[in-house]
């Protein structure tokens, strides 16, 4: 099939097309980055599949460049291009759920609050993003981290089908049965395929109550409370997943927290978690029962769309004392009051995946730190950037193999992003040969084709 002019593209187009100076252009470039400031020669509001294999064939028809946007909450800031076109997916909306064979499937656009909102009317849920206004399509597409993983996996761990605009603008559904190879790459390798038109998911029975919220601690029992949570995520029941930050109170004073969630019956959740609630002298304690959904925006208020973001990330090779030291310096010298040191625990079912099983590699039971870097003025660009470096810097030497793509910014370069796909680069770049060998779909975490 041939590719559509421009004039053919908006006669059969199902959402606007949007150029500069039109309504709701300016609108539709912003991600939730605000240090991302780019503009598209042309916004394709896709509302169908339909539409992304008419925006997929223009685009290559024309030499456009293309990022894709789903959630439009990567950190990195892909999913809009300057000069080229942004097909969005954020009016894709539709999900629906089973409740009989447990599935939901849901379009690229959907959140993962609105994902809970429908499945947790059955009492059902999947791990998702720990915040609400993540997208579904590019958390699942690079791991997937979230409250549920030490119980379900990750993310990806819970696909069963999606359906891919390819670069040649040909549709699949890809499963473990179908294309079981573009299956293994999507789950991992991130938008290097194609484009998600719509994801069908595993889901199981959580909540709606499940027992969970964030102990807070002073500063200056921060190396105390690390010590305890390296102690206490030594040996925790798959139903908790525990999270340990350094970050700012609303007054503006630094604490130290353990956020955290139990997804099991409420009996054996409250006897799991009293040992966090007990430790030191807490300044705050929220834990207790809360709807899965709610607890899934106890972290949005801290990542309000607009701020200014640049992040550092990779996976510890251990959390020993000296490490804690070194996060607790750097903090002290941290320039902005939303900005946050986040370990996240990668325990139980995420690690009874073998590394090769798909395309996210890191199985290992390990601590990931994450450098956030969040800001509002734009003159605070550099103080702010340049902290999240030193404190990446300063901890280089506890560093594991191995990084979170969905955490890479846009300045990391071939090695890094080589690291974080990790054993399943050399496979993966195969596939890339094979699915785009033009390296059409590259605004991400980029494999290139081998030739």
């Amino acid at each position: 099939m041939n590719a559509p002019t421009i004039d053919q593209l908006a006669q059969s187009f199902a959402g606007p097309l949007l150029r500069a100076g039109d309504e709701g252009y300016d609108d539709a470039r912003r991600v939730h980055n605000g240090h991302i400031d780019k503009q598209p020669a042309l916004i394709a509001r896709c509302r169908s599949t339909a539409d992304i294999v008419d925006a997929v064939r223009f685009a290559r028809h024309e030499g456009l460049e293309i990022a894709v946007r789903g959630g439009g909450h990567n950190v990195a800031g892909n999913a809009v291009c300057d000069d080229g076109i942004m097909i969005d997916l954020a009016t894709m909306k539709g999900a629906i759920v089973d409740p009989l064979t447990r599935r939901i499937r849901c379009q690229g656009g959907v959140t993962w609050g609105e994902f809970n909102r429908e499945t947790q009317i059955h009492g059902l849920a999947s791990t998702g993003g720990a915040v609400s206004s993540t997208g579904v399509a590019g958390l699942t597409l690079g791991g997937g981290l979230g409250w549920l993983m030490g119980k379900y996996g990750l993310a990806l761990d819970n696909l069963i089908s999606a359906e891919m605009v390819l670069a040649s603008g040909d549709v699949v559904m890809t499963s473990a049965e179908n294309e079981p190879d573009l299956f293994w790459a999507i789950r991992g390798g991130g938008g290097n395929f194609g484009v998600a038109a719509s994801f069908e998911f595993q889901v199981y029975p959580v909540g709606p109550t499940v027992i969970g919220g964030v102990v807070v601690h002073s500063f200056s029992d921060a190396r105390e409370v690390l010590r305890y949570y390296r102690e206490f995520t030594a040996e925790v029941p798959d139903e908790l997943t525990v999270f340990c930050g350094l970050r700012y109170a609303p007054d503006g004073s630094p604490i130290a927290a353990m956020l955290l969630c139990h997804c099991g019956p409420v009996a054996e959740a409250e006897a799991a978690v009293a040992p966090i609630k007990q430790f030191g002298s807490p300044i705050d304690d929220t834990v207790g029962p809360v709807s899965y959904s709610e607890l899934n925006t106890m972290l949005d208020e801290g990542f309000p769309k607009g701020a200014m973001n640049y992040w550092k990330s990779n996976m510890l090779s251990g959390l020993t004392d000296d490490a804690i030291d070194t996060m607790v310096t750097q903090f002290e010298q941290c320039p902005s009051t939303m900005s946050v040191l986040l370990l996240e625990h990668l325990h139980g079912a995420v690690t009874r995946v073998s590394p090769t099983e798909t395309a996210f590699a890191h199985r290992d039971p390990a601590y990931n730190l994450l450098v956030i870097s969040e800001w509002l003025e734009p003159g605070e660009n550099e103080k702010n950037i340049a902290w999240t470096k030193d404190t990446y810097t300063a901890m280089e030497r506890f560093y594991a193999a191995g990084a979170y793509s969905n955490y890479l910014t846009a300045d990391e370069g071939p090695a890094r992003v080589q690291a974080a796909y990790g054993i399943n680069f050399e496979r993966l770049q195969t596939l890339k040969d094979r699915y785009d060998p033009e390296n059409l779909f590259h605004l991400n975490q980029n494999v290139p084709p081998s030739a």
